[in-house]
């Protein structure tokens, strides 16, 4: 599966988000009430939505991520409960967009890799994934942004 992958810059992005691992099983659990908690707080603090719910992963292994997740919102919200602000940063990052089942992604995340290694790019941040349709949708359409530097030398 070939994806077209461009170099995109971004700008910083305040978020709400709440911190926790998940398991390849719980993945969906986790994200469902995950981004329900921030809908809510940020609706409470009066902050506007500001782009698709996101999952921004820290660390992986075997066992599962370690991640934060939520939205972009409008203005940085006060800590309540687990919904922590925080951000989406300035960064250059390589950008593709693979449509089809949650379960593929996997395809998707290594053929960026792959695509960075290839064009002269590393890794320098935590990558991350947006939603861009419900999940009943039955080819939805994800964002990958993953961080990232040309080599030099």
């Amino acid at each position: 599966m070939e994806h077209e992958i461009t170099v995109v810059d971004l700008s910083e992005q305040p978020t709400a988000v709440v911190r926790g691992r998940a398991s390849p099983e719980s993945i969906s659990d986790v994200l469902g009430r995950t981004f329900e908690a921030v809908a809510r707080a940020a609706a409470d603090q009066g902050r506007r939505l500001a782009g698709p719910p996101f999952a921004r992963y820290r660390t992986m292994d075997e066992s599962g991520w370690e991640l934060e997740a939520g939205f972009p919102v409008d203005a940085p919200l006060v800590a309540d409960r687990e919904v922590e602000p925080s951000n989406l940063p300035a960064c250059r990052a390589a950008r593709l967009v693979p449509t089809g089942p949650y379960d593929t992604l996997g395809e998707a995340w290594g053929e960026a890799s792959t695509w960075l290694e290839e064009h002269g790019y590393v890794a320098t941040d935590a990558p991350w994934e947006s939603y861009l349709d419900e999940p009943e949708v039955p080819e939805p359409r994800t964002l990958i942004l993953m961080p990232c530097t040309r080599v030099t030398g």
